[in-house]
Formats: structure tokens, sequence, C-alpha cells
């Protein structure tokens, strides 16, 4: 009893514990229910490439989620993950080494995190308008980053066995019987999970993300943080285009379309506050499943595209207008005790 009441308490007191719980019960609820209408959905080849196919939707919640925790927002995501794999991808296709590729690639990307910080923190530009600026910037580097064209087979360049090595790093090969493309982005959940819950940098966030004037005050610099927080975001997308093009073999001009969207809604179905300052990243984990289950199980069970997207548009909203609900009763007891 005691233990329970410990573990109890803990929800209770650290912010955005219980939306995530609730996030990992509303999963489980979910993979048991398909479960329940097609026995396929929980088979072990499933599960593993359900976990497989979520890595990309983790990686762009952590991403987004961070973003989202200092209030602002980032929709360059989807076009900075179509410039990595377009970048990386037209270089092996062409014959270049593979680390001069990702290093290119993550220097561009990186510049990309660089620039939305500075228009950000620097300028104070709306988020929305900055990153929208950006998103098309980001997206015309792809395009011309082989002259407007999907690029060839990274094997063309490589060869067939450096290019399999490849695409085996980064989607098809498996470590421990799990999936590399899940491996990488839970070892980057794990390292920004440490960030944000035990670093300064981490505290910062959440400060500015619960008021910036106080923040400023108390001798956070919101520059710094919030530039930071964009390049976080930046190497999330830089890695997803990595994996996009270890799974195609090759680089796709329109590669991450709605990326951006997909990071919102991994971040608030697992409790992470659009407006700033309340969530952890274990709730983006948690959003990213319960996405990439609907969307697989929809998909096994024959729904169409169209119900999928109607389904999970219907779930952010309700996630949104339960934070925004709950935080008007906040500040309404608060007020109350004044």
């Amino acid at each position: 009893m005691n233990v329970l009441n410990d573990v109890k308490k803990r929800i209770v007191t650290v912010r955005g514990l219980g939306a995530a719980m609730v996030g990992f019960v509303g999963w489980i609820i979910l993979l048991l229910v398909f479960g329940l209408i097609d026995p396929n959905v929980l088979k072990s080849a499933n599960i593993l490439n359900l976990l497989r196919s979520m890595a990309k939707y983790l990686l762009v919640g952590v991403g987004q989620g961070v973003i989202l925790i200092t209030g602002n927002i980032d929709l360059s995501i989807g076009s900075v993950v179509a410039m990595s794999a377009m970048i990386s991808a037209t270089m092996m296709s062409k014959g270049f080494s593979v680390m001069l590729a990702l290093m290119v690639a993550f220097i561009a990307c990186m510049a990309f995190g660089l620039i939305n910080g500075i228009l950000v923190g620097k300028f104070k530009l709306p988020p929305f308008i900055a990153t929208l600026g950006t998103m098309f910037c980001a997206r015309s580097v792809a395009y011309m980053a082989n002259g407007n064209r999907n690029t060839d087979a990274i094997s063309t360049g490589l060869g067939k066995e450096a290019g399999d090595a490849v695409q085996n790093f980064f989607y098809y090969g498996k470590t421990l019987g799990i999936y590399n493309a899940f491996l990488i982005a839970f070892i980057i959940f794990l390292v920004v999970f440490f960030i944000m819950s035990k670093t300064r940098t981490g505290r910062h966030i959440y400060a500015i993300g619960s008021n910036v004037e106080a923040a400023k005050l108390s001798g956070v610099n919101v520059f710094l943080t919030t530039t930071k927080a964009y390049l976080i975001s930046a190497f999330c997308s830089f890695v997803v285009g990595l994996i996009l093009a270890g799974q195609a073999g090759m680089g796709n001009m329109e590669a991450g379309v709605s990326y951006e969207m997909y990071g919102v809604a991994a971040g608030v179905i697992g409790g992470i506050s659009p407006l700033g300052g309340t969530g952890l990243l274990l709730g983006a984990f948690a959003g990213a499943g319960v996405w990439q289950t609907l969307e697989n199980g929809l998909g096994i069970i024959g729904a169409s595209v169209g119900i999928q997207r109607l389904v999970i548009g219907l779930i952010v909203t309700g996630a949104v207008l339960i934070d925004v609900v709950f935080r008007q009763g906040s500040g309404s007891k608060k007020k109350a005790k004044k």
C-alpha cells in the first residue's frame, strides 16, 4: 500500500506525468481493441513493424515536443526532414562517402535550427511566421539538392553492398531482435528526455514556456535556450530524413510532408501543452505510439485514409481542448484562493 501511495503522489506532483500515463494507457487499450478485431495486430512481427514505423513519429514528436514546451512551434520540421534525406541520398548516389554525406546533411539541418532560434529568440518573430518561412526555404533546398528530381538509388554510387549496409543501419537491420530505426529513435529520446528532466537547459526550456518574463528576471538566457530547443528539433528532423532515405533506398523531394503536424499530434496526445511550460517527453513517446497504432490498426481493418485522419484529428482536438479547459480551471482556482 505504501508503494502504491508513493506512486500516486509521484504522478500527482510531477506535472505532465499523469497525462503521459493516460497516453500510455490509451495506447495499450488501442492495441487490445485492434487485437480483438484482428489477432494479427498483436503478433510479434506486427508489433516490431509498428515500433519501426513509429520511430519517425517518435523523433518528430520529441523535436516538436521540446519546441511546444517553450511555447513555440516549428513548422519547418517536415521540410528539414526532406532536406536531410535529399542531401544525404544525393551525395551517396553520386559516389560520395557515407560519412561526408551525413556530415553535409547534418550541417545543413543544424543551420536551419540555428536560423529558427535566431529569428524567434533574437528578433522575436512569431514562431509561426518564422518557421513558415524556413519551411519553404528548407523544402526549396530539398528540391534543388538533385536538380528538382528524386535521387537515384544510393547503391548506384556506393555499390550494392555499401548501399544495403546504409539501409540496414537506418531502417531494415535489427539489433537484439529489434529494428535499428526504433533503437536509434529510442536512444535519441532517452538523451533528450535526460536533457529535459535533469539539466539546466531543460529547466530553462520549461521556464520560458511557463512565463518568459519571469524566466528573464530569473537570469534565463531566452535567446540561447530557444536556439537550443530549435537545434534539438533540427537534429531530430535530420535523423528522420536518414531513416526515410534508408527505408526508400533513395531521396524523395516530398519526404516529410506534414511531419511538423505529426509532431504536434504526438506531443499533445501525450499531454504536452501547445500553450507551453507543461508536459513530459514521455508523453510524446505515448503519443507517437497512439498515432502509429491508430494508423496501423485502422489500415489493417480496412479503414480509408480519410477515416484515419478524421479519427486522429478528433483525438488531437480533444486533447488540446482538455488542456485548455484544465488550465482555465486551474487559473480560476488560483484566483479564488487569492
